[in-house]
C-alpha cells in the first residue's frame, strides 16, 4: 500500500520513522513518501519536505510567516491528490495537519493520526474537528484515552513509543565517547536546551550560568539534529563547557543530572532516570496567548502524566540564575534523587510498556 505521512520536528521524525519500520514488517509492499526528516528518510521513501523548513515556534512567528505556512499547506494537499495514498498518516503537529485532514476527509482519503494533537491542553473544541475529519485515532498518553471518552470519540492507546525507542538504543563505548569529548571524571550535567533557534536563544544563557557555580560537575550541551554546531558555539567561550551533537541518548546515560527545556526531551531525560529541572521560557506576547488558553497544571510530560508534580517546573519569568541555581542542587541532594527515581519506575509503569509502534502500525494496516 501507499502511505503517506506529515510529521514535524526532531520527535516526529523520529517516531514516524519507527512507525514506518514497523509499517514495513505489516506490508512487504509498503510505499512511503513524507514530510519528516532525516531518520525517515533513512528508513526509505520520498522526503517532500523537511520539518526545518516549517520549524516555526510561537503565535507572534507563525503569524509572521503565515503566506509561508499558507503555501505549504496548498502544496501539499495538490502533492496528496496526486500521490494518492491508501492510508493518510498524520504524526502529532496539530496547527498544519488538522487543517490537511479537513481537506483530506472530504477526499475521500483514509486518516490515521499517530500521537493525538494535545487538544487536552488547549482549545478542546478541536475534538469535533478531529472526530469529523480523522478515520483513527492512536494516542501514546495513558490519560488521553479517558479525555477522549468525555467526547464520546473512542481511540486506541498504544502506549509510548520512547520507550522503544530508548529500548533499540544501540549499545556505545563509553570510554571512546568521553574521549572524544575530552571529558574529565567529574559527574556531568547535561544541558538540553531544545531544537528550535528561538527556544536555544532563550534558554543556554541562563543555563551555562550555573557552570562557574557547580564547578565539581562538569557541563555537556546537547546539540539538537536541525541546528548547525556554530549556533552553540555563540553562546559560551568557556572550554569546560563540551558539546556534542545528536547523541542525545548517549550523554543522559551517562548524565548525573540535567536542565531541560519543555517537550519530548523531558519524558526522556525521566526514562533514562537522570534527575532534571525542566525549563521553559516563551517571547511576552506567544507567553501572554499561551496562559490565557492552556488550561494545564503542568507543562512536563512527566508531571501530567503522573498528574502531580514529580519535577520543578521553571516557566517563564521563574526560570532565571537564582531560582534555577537552587533547583540543580535540589536534584544533587542524595535523598531528592530517591524519591525522583522512585517517581520514574512508576512513570514508566503508566506508560504501557514496550510495541507502541508495532501496535499502532497494525492498526493502521489494517483499518
Amino acid at each position: 500500500m501507499k502511505y503517506y505521512i506529515i510529521a514535524g520536528e526532531a520527535s516526529g521524525d523520529l517516531h514516524a520513522s519507527n512507525l514506518m519500520l514497523a509499517l514495513q514488517k505489516e506490508d512487504v509492499h509498503a510505499d512511503f513518501r513524507f514530510w519528516g526528516g532525516d531518520l525517515m528518510e533513512n528508513v526509505g521513501g520520498t522526503l517532500v519536505k523537511h520539518y526545518k523548513e516549517r520549524a516555526f515556534m510561537g503565535f507572534g512567528e507563525v503569524i509572521m510567516n503565515l503566506r509561508k505556512i499558507l503555501g505549504f499547506i496548498s502544496f501539499c494537499k495538490k502533492d496528496i491528490a496526486q500521490y494518492k495514498p491508501d492510508r493518510l498518516i498524520f504524526i502529532d503537529n496539530s496547527g498544519f495537519n488538522l487543517r490537511i485532514a479537513k481537506w483530506a476527509r472530504k477526499q475521500g482519503f483514509n486518516t490515521n493520526y499517530y500521537i493525538s494533537p494535545q487538544v487536552w491542553a488547549s482549545r478542546a473544541g478541536r475534538v469535533e474537528a478531529i472526530k469529523r475529519d480523522i478515520d483513527a485515532m492512536y494516542v501514546i498518553l495513558p490519560f488521553e484515552e479517558a479525555f477522549y471518552k468525555k467526547y464520546n470519540y473512542q481511540v486506541n492507546f498504544v502506549g509510548h513509543p520512547l520507550i522503544d525507542a530508548i529500548d533499540k538504543k544501540s549499545s556505545f563505548d563509553e570510554r571512546a565517547f568521553k574521549s572524544e569529548l575530552n571529558l574529565t571524571d567529574k559527574p556531568i550535567i547535561a544541558l538540553l536546551p531544545g531544537s528550535r533557534k528561538q527556544e536555544i536563544t532563550k534558554m543556554l544563557s541562563v543555563m551555562l550560568k550555573m557552570v562557574p557555580k557547580f564547578d565539581n560537575f562538569q557541563f555537556v550541551i546537547a546539540g539538537a539534529p536541525s541546528q548547525e554546531r556554530a549556533f552553540y558555539s555563540s553562546f559560551y567561550s568557556d572550554s569546560s563547557v563540551k558539546f556534542v551533537a545528536n547523541r542525545t541518548y548517549d550523554l543522559l546515560s551517562i548524565s548525573h543530572a540535567a536542565l531541560v527545556t519543555s517537550g519530548t526531551a523531558t519524558l526522556e531525560t525521566a526514562l533514562f532516570k537522570v534527575p532534571q529541572v525542566v525549563c521553559y521560557k516563551a517571547g511576552n506576547i506567544s507567553y501572554q496567548i499561551a496562559k490565557r488558553i492552556i488550561t494545564l497544571k503542568f507543562i512536563s510530560l512527566v508531571n501530567l502524566i503522573m498528574d502531580r508534580e514529580v519535577v520543578t517546573e521553571l516557566i517563564q519569568h521563574e526560570f532565571n540564575e537564582k531560582r534555577l541555581e537552587e533547583e540543580l542542587s535540589k536534584i544533587l541532594d542524595k535523598e531528592h534523587r530517591s524519591q525522583l527515581f522512585d517517581a520514574y519506575r512508576e512513570l514508566e509503569e503508566k506508560l504501557g510498556g514496550k510495541g507502541a509502534s508495532a501496535k499502532a502500525a497494525k492498526l493502521i494496516y489494517n483499518s
